[in-house]
């Protein structure tokens, strides 16, 4: 077996060969790294009367379900990314609990929804951004009292970018809950099924703007562009997927485009942040922005197979939601390669419950959830190579945090929820 440092070494030489041929030939290869602006690629009780169907589909495309396993984690000690940085998600939690008050009771009720304790979730983003921080070199701690101010005031700049980035997502979370109707979140109501949808939009334009003052306070001009970009691409991709022709919805290219705006332009540019608050270079900014980026469309296609293979109780949210809304993810796409009668009901956008239930029938005959996971776990391999390719590093903090990053990359392919 290979030490974490040998895979280094050995990976730093082919990552952009591994790279270069992968992107050859992958439906992300026209999407733009850099951050200047880039154009788009041009109700329950129905739910229940499906659930004999549903349940057969379920059990045939789950039998496929855990095969996908990342070799490497295991080689050392097995980590748990979230328990590394707990103190300080603890730190964060708190903060973002504190930045969220605002002087009208309702609407500071709204804003604090999903940042209360009990309802705010793992986590993730945070998570990935502080252990990024440590694998930077960012340290946890300092003896020299000169660079222990540094190290802690650096520290603190990149503790803002997991707030500032957690904002965004919850706020980009209420509302898409008002845009889809969506009556539960995280296990709970969500927040425009129980105020109404006018505060739930009211209390995710407070979170951006709450956001925006914290970004500011960072005077960081590169990172602040990249971030108000991430803002612009979340709409972009909203707005991709509400406005989608016949052709568009039959498109993989089409679909993870939108998917990068929904989802991976968030945690990349984040990442990407965080390594330019530290001050490193251009090429391991990149590996960062890579890391965020293949992570996120790795976890975005695991959540598609979850909306067809998932229990509502499980995932915290209605199962088969996208395709109740008409919308096409990768199982489908890829189930259409092999049954074309699937194209007419995927034009149709699945209007009626005839078609959601020969769309299901097709894909519980077809390869569709298997490939949307081999294509997650490629896109988990291009994470976790992006973290063997930083530079070499002798410190143990450093080391601990890359290894619990690319751990991240295996328990995002292999989660159940």
């Amino acid at each position: 077996m290979l030490s974490v440092r040998a895979l280094t070494r050995v990976s730093r030489a082919g990552y952009s060969r591994f790279r270069g041929v992968y992107w050859g030939w992958n439906t992300l290869s026209h999407i733009d790294n850099s951050t200047s602006a880039r154009s788009p690629v041009e109700s329950s009780q129905g739910v229940s009367g499906r659930r004999v169907l549903f349940s057969w589909v379920s059990s045939a495309i789950n039998s496929v379900g855990q095969q996908s396993q990342i070799q490497g984690s295991d080689e050392e000690e097995r980590l748990d990314p979230f328990s590394l940085v707990a103190d300080e998600l603890l730190l964060v939690g708190n903060r973002l609990r504190s930045m969220v008050v605002a002087e009208v009771p309702k609407l500071a009720s709204a804003a604090d929804y999903f940042f209360k304790m009990g309802v705010e979730g793992k986590r993730f983003r945070p998570t990935v951004l502080l252990l990024m921080a440590t694998a930077l070199g960012a340290p946890l701690r300092a003896h020299d009292t000169a660079v222990g101010y540094v190290s802690g005031e650096l520290r603190a700049r990149q503790q803002s970018i997991a707030e500032i980035t957690e904002m965004i997502h919850v706020a980009s979370l209420l509302h898409d809950d008002v845009l889809d109707d969506a009556d539960t979140r995280r296990g709970i109501g969500s927040l425009n099924f129980v105020m109404g949808n006018k505060v739930a939009v009211l209390a995710g334009d407070f979170l951006l703007s709450r956001a925006c003052m914290a970004l500011a306070s960072l005077k960081n001009t590169e990172v602040v562009s990249l971030l108000a970009k991430v803002v612009e691409d979340l709409v972009t991709g909203e707005t991709m997927q509400m406005t989608t022709t016949a052709e568009q919805r039959s498109s993989m290219e089409y679909y993870m485009q939108k998917t990068y705006y929904k989802t991976a332009s968030l945690i990349s540019n984040s990442c990407k942040a965080i390594a330019l608050l530290a001050g490193q270079t251009a090429e391991v900014s990149m590996l960062a922005y890579d890391y965020g980026k293949n992570l996120g469309l790795a976890f975005q296609l695991i959540d598609d197979v979850l909306d067809f293979t998932g229990s509502s109780a499980s995932l915290g949210k209605g199962s088969l939601s996208d395709i109740q809304h008409g919308i096409v993810t990768a199982p489908i796409l890829f189930a259409m390669e092999e049954f074309p009668e699937l194209r007419p009901i995927v034009d149709r956008g699945f209007e009626s419950s005839t078609d959601v239930d020969l769309a299901l029938e097709y894909l519980g005959k077809s390869n569709g959830i298997q490939k949307t996971r081999e294509l997650a776990t490629r896109h988990a391999h291009l994470a976790s190579a992006a973290i063997d390719s930083l530079p070499e590093s002798d410190d143990e903090d450093v080391l601990r945090s890359r290894r619990a990053l690319v751990e991240l990359t295996s328990r995002v392919i292999t989660r159940t929820k």
